[in-house]
């Protein structure tokens, strides 16, 4: 938000700077340029530059053989499309060649090539602002938003664990929950492929971004694991009713312990948890899912009808939900061992 803002005044200002009549569409470009990662905007500037030749060359071409009559843009613009999709563009792309559509078939006085170089000369000032912006100022902080993202959508799917196998969740409420957290979920898969992206120079960092990225690859694979166990529940809530009562209660208990271990891996990963001789994550009440599993489906194999079938996707998102944070606990600890005392961005966010 901040470096739009930012990169559209330096283009205006630029532009103003340099004489250029129409300043107005080099804030546009700097608009529909600006990327939100340094490296998506080196993967980008040779194709918004591609963009604005493509656009400009096209109108151009047409305006000296049909003019610049309003049909004749739509024509044209149609064209560009075409020809910005033949060469795979991506939409911001797309959006820079047809700005360049508009800029160059706007109704002038001056000879068309001397409008069009200097209507070219807009746009590229503000593409290589929104450029300067990401490289310069306002550097994203996409570790600190990631891992926020995952304490706070991890924090939600857990409460409304507890909810729900206690039977005390309203349906349309969680359902409509149900639908945020993927919502989400999509979003925070997102913030991931940014921090991903991110390019580190030194050979030390590269080391440790290396292994924070699988950290937070695993943290993201069991955040989603603990949700399919959350719509599983949802899916049987009337039917894990007919369980036997005791079983009920060892479901319940066994799911706060996995719940109470999933806490406490993130706590671990934040540094809230003292280690006292390597302790931090072994201490954790193990929670004993494979036999509350086995459990489960001895239960119903005296059944003769095939209810019981209905609690195998259940029991299947849990073993894979222990698995996660089994995997988990073991990729934490590892980097507890290697990288004691570094500092983690979002703790210095928080602090």
């Amino acid at each position: 938000m901040l470096k739009t803002g930012l990169a559209v005044a330096i283009a205006l200002y630029t532009a103003s700077l340099l004489g250029f009549p129409s300043g107005i569409f080099a804030g546009i470009a700097a608009l529909f340029a600006i990327q939100p990662s340094i490296y998506q905007s080196f993967q980008t500037i040779i194709e918004q530059l591609q963009a604005n030749i493509i656009g400009v060359t096209i109108a151009t071409l047409v305006v000296y053989t049909l003019g610049n009559d309003p049909f004749v843009i739509g024509f044209t613009v149609v064209v560009v499309i075409g020809v910005c999709r033949y060469l795979k563009m991506g939409d911001s792309t797309v959006s820079i060649a047809l700005i360049a559509v508009i800029a160059v078939m706007e109704a002038t006085e001056m000879e068309v090539y001397q409008f069009a170089l200097m209507r070219f000369g807009s746009l590229m000032l503000g593409i290589f602002a929104a450029f300067l912006v990401n490289l310069l100022f306002l550097p994203p902080k996409y570790e600190s938003n990631l891992f926020l993202q995952i304490d706070r959508i991890t924090s939600d799917i857990l409460q409304w664990l507890r909810i729900t196998t206690r039977h005390l969740s309203d349906d349309p409420s969680l359902k409509g929950e149900i639908a945020r957290i993927q919502q989400d979920v999509r979003r925070m898969d997102q913030t991931y492929l940014l921090f991903s992206e991110e390019r580190t120079y030194l050979k030390k960092n590269r080391l440790s971004k290396a292994r924070k990225l699988i950290v937070f690859r695993q943290l993201i694979a069991t955040t989603r694991k603990s949700f399919d166990v959350l719509k599983a529940f949802h899916h049987l809530d009337e039917r894990i009713k007919s369980i036997p009562p005791n079983f009920q209660t060892a479901l319940v208990q066994e799911l706060d312990k996995v719940i109470h271990s999933h806490e406490r891996l993130l706590l671990s990963f934040m540094g809230r948890i003292k280690q006292k001789n390597d302790e931090t994550l072994h201490a954790i009440s193990e929670p004993d899912i494979p036999h509350l599993v086995e459990t489960l489906i001895e239960m119903y194999q005296d059944n003769e009808n095939d209810d019981r079938l209905i609690f195998l996707p259940l029991a299947s998102q849990l073993m894979e939900y222990h698995h996660h944070l089994t995997h988990l606990q073991t990729l934490l600890h590892s980097y507890q061992k290697f990288h004691q005392n570094e500092k983690l961005e979002f703790l210095n966010e928080r602090n």
